[in-house]
């Protein structure tokens, strides 16, 4: 039978290892804190707020609450739009990959799942779904800070390989 004393320094000596093992496994930033306070971590920061959505016409599209959670290394966006519908997505960066990621899902049964960059001010994710018929569809979001309190979300849609996109959403966002 193991001593306490002895029991102590083992489990101490098990939970050491164990916390070598997952730094290794999940690295940190440029100061090596696994904290998510890398520049990376805030290029979306422009979308958080509680937003009115409109279409170019200044119709109403819905409303959009988008939230800084789990410590500022993701965002929860809450989409109710203007006819009923509800969606909800999660946006981080993958330090890993170094790219953003968006996983959203909607009650009509729509899964997006999105990645991307920072390009020339703008946060642009693309993902590939399948339409209708089974055919390969390419997403393609723009986010675009437009002045102090406003954003753009501009969702494209290509079926043919990039050639051409149709514009499936085209969000004017002002903070409430």
């Amino acid at each position: 039978m193991l001593s306490a004393a002895r029991s102590i320094s083992i489990v101490a000596l098990l939970l050491s290892t164990l916390t070598l093992l997952s730094a290794a496994q999940e690295p940190g930033d440029a100061t090596g804190s696994r904290s998510c306070k890398a520049p990376e971590h805030r290029q979306f920061d422009f979308w958080i707020g509680d937003w009115d959505v409109t279409n170019p016409a200044g119709k109403p599209a819905g409303h959009n609450r988008i939230e800084s959670i789990l410590g500022g290394c993701a965002l929860r966006e809450t989409w109710t739009g203007a006819a009923g519908s509800h969606g909800t997505s999660y946006n981080a960066w993958d330090r890993r990959r170094r790219r953003w990621h968006q996983t959203w899902m909607d009650d009509d049964g729509l899964v997006l799942r999105l990645e991307g960059a920072l390009r020339d001010g703008k946060m642009v994710l693309e993902g590939e779904t399948l339409d209708s018929s089974g055919s390969a569809l390419l997403n393609r979001i723009t986010w675009e800070e437009t002045g102090p309190g406003a954003v753009r979300q501009l969702w494209e849609v290509s079926s043919d390989g990039r050639k051409t996109w149709r514009v499936v959403f085209d969000g004017r966002y002002r903070k409430r």
